[in-house]
């Protein structure tokens, strides 16, 4: 995208300010949206697991106090970038912003303030969601989707924005953005797997719908961010750092003492519970970098059309034995996590937490959701091709 520069300038200022738009340092709103974003990610896994130990006894509990710092910490990051380049008479920053309601600002500034303000909403919206109807003990809830639809927006504007420096940028500033971005991108991914949690919980993890939802779900997160990044072994670097994210949550939480303050009270809890063991995105991820590192010049339908039947078989392939193993003594540890219940959880007590809960009750059943996952994989991933395609033309 070319560069505009005010008509009164003299020739010599164009040419400077064109110059020094190259990105030689990480500016610091970038660290402060990054900073807000790890914050939010800390607190998101935090107030789940508070959730499923303790029971939401108020609105300020220290996770929801770091989920909400993230809305302040970008809104004030993306506040400065969008005030200066609309009023501080900067042409190097009027000429890598974009014009919105008569404000200038780099265009993932203005997607991160608005999902600022949905997440900022959601949180007097979740509380009198509460009070209206009592405790929920599921993660899909409407505050919950628009917290979600929120953060969403933080971190595509995040994304977008670090697109657009490192489009800019010298090679050394680019290295430490395409890291940042390689954090976000799995930031995304995270997040979409808490989204589908309920369908992909291990007693799901031989049902068709399982495989369905993840067909919809999470190549749009996996295959746009690492195109993006436009780098060899993208998808790798993302889903390993994915992987990373959510052990960490599983081995760390349940260090920390917890105990009930609701009931009914089944299981005998003492630490924090975390969620279950990551899926297995490493596996399709590894399949398709080896796909995109020697099929890039395809067109993007045709790209979309191999790689998400890839997706969705390779991660079949992975996942379906490895749910054999999560139900097996075996797994009933501290590492893979299968020994974990919530408190409000009537595990052992009504029913058997190791035994496959069976969705579809005839092979056709399954099948037909298996087909309908592999053609809807092929349509994430082209939107997860056009995503990323995006993020590598931008300059603003």
């Amino acid at each position: 995208m070319a560069d505009a520069f005010p008509l009164g300038q003299t020739l010599h200022a164009q040419t400077g300010a064109h110059a020094s738009a190259t990105v030689d340092s990480v500016p610091w709103p970038i660290w402060c949206v990054v900073a807000g974003i790890l914050s939010s990610l800390i607190g998101g896994h935090w107030d789940i697991s508070w959730h499923m130990s303790i029971g939401r006894d108020t609105f300020w509990t220290p996770a929801h106090i770091l989920i909400q710092l993230n809305g302040v910490l970008v809104g004030i990051a993306c506040g400065y970038m969008i005030l200066t380049a609309t009023f501080g008479g900067d042409a190097v920053a009027q000429s890598t912003s974009v014009k919105i309601w008569g404000f200038r600002g780099p265009l993932g500034a203005f997607i991160a303030v608005w999902g600022c303000v949905a997440m900022l909403t959601s949180a007097p919206f979740d509380n009198w969601w509460h009070n209206a109807y009592g405790l929920d003990v599921k993660i899909v809830s409407p505050p919950h989707v628009l917290l979600s639809l929120g953060s969403f927006g933080i971190k595509l504007g995040a994304l977008a924005l670090m697109a657009g420096l490192m489009n800019r940028a010298t090679e050394s500033v680019r290295r430490t953005l395409g890291w940042l971005f390689v954090f976000v991108g799995a930031d995304c991914v995270v997040q979409m797997g808490t989204m589908l949690t309920d369908a992909t919980w291990p007693v799901n993890l031989h049902n068709a719908g399982c495989y369905l939802a993840v067909a919809i779900g999470m190549p749009p997160m996996l295959v746009g961010a690492a195109w993006g990044l436009a780098r060899r072994w993208a998808c790798t670097t993302v889903a390993a750092t994915y992987t990373a994210i959510q052990l960490a949550s599983e081995w760390i939480l349940p260090l920390f003492p917890a105990q009930p303050k609701l009931g009914p009270v089944y299981q005998n809890i003492t630490h924090l519970v975390p969620l279950h063991f990551p899926l297995l995105l490493l596996v399709p991820a590894v399949v398709l970098d080896v796909l995109l590192n020697n099929k890039e010049h395809w067109g993007r339908w045709k790209l979309a059309a191999v790689s998400g039947p890839v997706f969705v078989l390779s991660f079949l392939a992975a996942e379906w034995p490895f749910a054999n193993f999560l139900m097996s003594p075996a797994a009933r540890n501290r590492f893979f996590g299968m020994a974990y219940f919530a408190y409000f959880d009537p595990a052992n007590f009504l029913y058997d937490p190791y035994k496959f809960q069976l969705a579809e009750k005839t092979r056709g059943q399954f099948l037909g959701v298996m087909a309908a996952a592999l053609v809807v994989s092929v349509i994430t991933a082209r939107l997860g091709f056009s995503w990323g395609d995006w993020m590598r033309r931008l300059r603003r």
